[in-house]
Parts: C-alpha cells; structure tokens; sequence
C-alpha cells in the first residue's frame, strides 16, 4: 500500500464521505462539493443559510449569478470597512499634497491613516502631508452642541500652519447623527482663504461598505478638481491616467518605471503618490488605464462621457499580466515605434527576472492558495500565483460588485436598492471646451474585440470548474474552508491574518504588504515570489499544530491494495 505524506494513504485507498480528493505533488487535496458546502451552510439559522447561500459559488462551465453588494448580516464578523474608510482611507488619503482632515472621533481618523502604506515623495518635502493625521478629536460636548466651529477653527489652523494646495473633509459617523453641515463650513473657509476646500459626507454607515465611500470620492474629485487645471493638451506624446493604483509598498513606481522607459507620458495617478496639482489637468489625457476597477470606475466611466477619454482595464500584478497589459496599450496608440519599444522592454524584463523565478518557482509548485483580497486583487493576484505554480482554489471579494465577479455585461440587469440610493449620481455631459474623442468610433469598436478596452470580464470567467467563489468571506467561514482545503497559503487582509497563522496556514497580507513590496510590475513579482517562497519555508510552522492534527475532518475505510 503506497503511503502518502500527510495521511499515510493514496487518494485511491480511502472511500470519502466527505469532500472529493485529488492527488496533487504527492499530497491529498480537498475540493467543496454541493453536499459539503450545504452542510457548511447548515451551522447558519435557516434566514442567514439563505441569504449566505447566494454569496458562494462552485465555479461550473454555465453561466452563474452571484449576490453582492448587499449588507453584512449583523452578527457575522465581516472583513469589510465603512464608507469612511473608503473615500477618506482608500481614494482621497494617498494625495500628497492636500491636508485630509477628518471631522470626528481620533479613532477613526488614526484607523484611516497610515495603515495602507501609500508611499509618496514630493519635490518640496512641505507639500507632502501623508505623515500627518489631521483630526477634530470630537468629544461629547461637540456631539451634543455640535463641532462646526471646531471643524472651522481647525481649519484656520491648518492652513496657517501648513499651507496647503487644498484641503479635504471627511465625514464619521457621529457628523451624520448630529447633522454638521460641512458643505457650509467648508465653503466659508474656501472664501475666507483662497484655498480649495472639499468636503466629502461619506458617514462610516452610508452605504453596504467601503464601496459606497469609493463612489464619494469618485464623485467629488470629479466634480471639482478634474479639469480645473490650466492645460488645454498633453505636453507630451502617449499620455495616460493610471486609475486605481495606491502606491502601496512602491507599486505604482514600479509601473511607472517600466511605462516611462517605453516612452508613456503619466498626466495623473488616482491616487497613489497622486498630487491635487496634477488631478486637475487629468482630461487631457488620452487613455485611462484602470488598475482596481471596483474602487474607480465610477470616475474611468465619467471621465470618458466628459472628455471622451476612454479606459483600459489593466493589472500589472504578474509577470504575463503586465505584458498583456502594456501590449494592449500600444495596440490601442496604434504606433510602430511605441509598440517595436514594448517588445524590447518586455524581453529584457522578461529575461532578467525569469532565472530568478525559477528558483522560486522550485519551492513553491504543487501549492495551493485562498485568494480573498479587496475589490480586485482577489482576481489580480492569481495570474502571479499561478506563475510561481500555486493554484487558486478560493477567490473572492470584500466590498465588490457583481459586475466585479460577472463582467460589466451584467450592469443593465442589476437593480438599484436603498442603500445604493444613499449615495447621489453625479451626471455628466460631454464638456464644451475639453471633450474630443481620442480615436475614432470605429476603431474604438474594433479594439473591443481584441482589447479589454472600456470593459471588464470579472473574475468569474477567469477562475477553473470545482473552484470556489465567495463574496464577503466571514470568520466562520474562513475557518471551516481553511479545515476542508487545507490550502498552503491565504492571501488576504489584516483582519483575518492572525487567525489564519494559528491554524498553521501562512497568511500573505495584500492590503499593505507587511511592510514589503512592491508587488506590481516585473521587480514586484520577484519580490512577491521572494515572500510567498519564504513564507512556505520558515520553520515557524513546526511550532504550530493545525486544529485537523487532532481532529480528523474526514473518515474512511483501508483496502488492502
């Protein structure tokens, strides 16, 4: 009788009573089946296993519909964030030179500072602000009388103290309760000063999660900041947007190292080492490329109807993503030359890092990961995965939409509900002075069928059949997934690595690296690869039993061979 290295048994010697089992690199590996997954579901009371049902699918070769987008159910601990921390923490944190002041509670202003790792640097190291925290520390008195005055007086301080090109205010949860209005407020100090003052009523409970804050900021930044910049056209050929990139561990310095080598001329980054200078002349770009669709492309689709700009769908996470992405940007300018000097970059990127990688590559085959990473890295990171030889067997979502998970295709069929409604539309209409549309209609209509050009296919299409897809992944649930796949590694976030690591599952931590990266772009692969290989071969594990070491999760019978 053959033995295996974790039961003792092949695959073939045990009749399962539970999940489904593969043999994989000398290993036994679980897959969920409908019986499993029903008995996951079973733990829930009957309303909860109802609506939690329609948040995970078994991935199969017909067309599925997932539910998101909806609220938490109260009780079940989520790993989303507030509309709060979407617009203030997410979009409108990372630009350098505006002073983000937050109107409420210090909790919630510390909790949206720092913590992301939006690195920046600034020719005058005085317009850069990011090391700052910015808050009106509100107490109970000013809960009770209100904290308009605070918030002004604040900002009389801010701007003597610091001078800054403009300044945000964002909105907590108490502001809402007690109705503060910071539009007054910020419109008073905006004529008093002579500086921009914007103001951003994304309450923490406005909205199902950190989304409905995404969609603030979207809105604000292009309703009074874009276009309010003195060019009338790009000073130099091939000129982008890059939407959706947070400089996270230096990622989007990566990117633009390898686009400014090729010869692309970066107008505005939204938002990572992003400049309130530099967003205001984000029309004259020719093409937007969007990076994380779910947290910008309410303002990729605004920018488009207005200046007639239209976007790519990027990821530059992956070494075979990124050259898919910067092929499909020279096939969009059409140019010879552009696209002779992105073969070149390309090959010699490409040949640096390959060697490395394969040594990586080496201790990292045959394993398996969880992929449960905000808003697009769910689906961004399992083309680098998949390149080291590590298998995705989870993926999901925190905050996405269904088109995050189906492709845009699905938008006309998705109804409006009440919480979507808290958050106003902000229509557009094609600018007098400003819109021309970069290439003909024609041509636009014949790159969407080779080009991911004003759309995205979701991570559904992406993922194999027997893989599993969930949005908003709760404790319970990554803990009873964790002891049927038993999976190598779980990308996720920092609310949720803890507990991971003492089931003895290496916990890759994708909202701000663990103090590494980048990860984007060619050097980022390595250095991903470097971490994730490391991770696998710490002896830390050997200090730790997982809970399935004395517990059998499943029975079965011995035959003799």
């Amino acid at each position: 009788m053959g033995l295996d290295s974790d039961l003792g048994l092949r695959a073939s010697d045990l009749e399962f009573q539970g999940s489904p089992a593969t043999l994989l690199e000398g290993r036994i590996c679980y897959a969920l089946d409908a019986k499993e997954l029903e008995r996951l579901l079973n733990n829930y009371p009957a309303k909860v296993k109802k609506n939690r049902k329609q948040h995970i699918l078994i991935k199969d070769s017909e067309r599925q519909q997932i539910e998101a987008n909806t609220r938490t159910i109260p009780g079940i601990i989520t790993n989303r964030g507030c509309a709060f921390a979407g617009c203030k923490g997410v979009v409108l944190g990372p630009i350098k030179d505006m002073v983000h002041i937050v109107h409420g509670p210090v909790g919630c202003a510390f909790y949206s500072w720092g913590t992301r790792r939006n690195k920046a640097k600034a020719a005058d190291p005085k317009k850069n602000f990011l090391n700052y925290c910015f808050s009106t520390d509100m107490q109970e008195s000013d809960i009770v009388f209100g904290g308009e005055k605070k918030l002004a007086k604040m900002i009389d301080e801010v701007v003597e103290v610091f001078k800054p090109e403009a300044i945000t205010i964002s909105a907590t949860c108490p502001v809402g309760l007690i109705g503060d209005d910071l539009s007054a407020v910020a419109k008073a100090a905006e004529q008093k000063h002579g500086v921009k003052v914007l103001s951003f009523n994304c309450e923490g409970y406005k909205g199902v999660s950190q989304s409905a804050g995404h969609h603030i900021a979207n809105n604000g930044l292009m309703e009074r900041v874009i276009g309010q910049g003195e060019m009338n056209e790009a000073s130099a050929k091939y000129a982008i947007n890059i939407l959706g990139e947070y400089n996270i561990g230096g990622d989007g310095w990566e990117i633009e190292r390898v686009l400014d080598e090729i010869g692309y001329h970066v107008i505005a980054v939204m938002t990572g080492d992003g400049s309130y200078e530099e967003l205001k002349n984000a029309h004259v770009a020719e093409l937007n490329l969007v990076q994380c669709h779910r947290s910008i492309n309410y303002i990729a689709g605004m920018l488009e109807t207005k200046y007639g700009t239209p976007w790519l769908k990027v990821n530059f996470i992956g070494i075979q993503n990124t050259i898919d992405s910067l092929r499909n940007m020279a096939l969009y300018f059409g140019d010879e030359a552009l696209i002779n000097k992105t073969e070149e970059v390309i090959a010699r990127e490409a040949a640096r890092i390959e060697p490395v990688m394969e040594q990586y590559r080496k201790m990292c085959a045959g394993k398996t990961a969880f992929c449960f990473v905000g808003g697009s890295r769910g689906h961004h990171y399992q083309g680098l995965f998949a390149e080291l030889g590590i298998e995705t067997v989870l993926a999901g979502y925190e905050f996405a939409h269904r088109d995050d998970y189906e492709g845009r295709e699905v938008l006309p069929g998705i109804k409006p509900d009440a919480d979507s409604k808290n958050i106003p539309e902000l229509h557009v209409s094609p600018d007098e002075k400003f819109f021309s549309l970069k290439i003909p209609a024609e041509r636009a209509e014949q790159l969407k069928q080779q080009i991911p050009l004003s759309n995205y296919r979701g991570l559904i299409p992406d993922m194999k059949d027997g893989s599993v897809i969930v949005d908003d992944l709760n404790h319970f649930e990554t803990e009873e997934l964790i002891r049927i796949f038993k999976p190598d590694i779980f990308a996720s976030g920092i609310k949720d690595k803890y507990v991971v690591q003492k089931m003895g599952i290496p916990a890759k931590q994708l909202h701000s690296y663990d103090y590494s990266g980048p990860y984007a772009g060619f050097n980022g692969a390595v250095k991903f690869a470097e971490d994730v290989s490391a991770a696998f071969n710490t002896p830390t594990w050997n200090f730790i039993t997982p809970p399935w070491k004395n517990k059998p999760l499943l029975t079965g019978t011995v035959h003799n061979a």
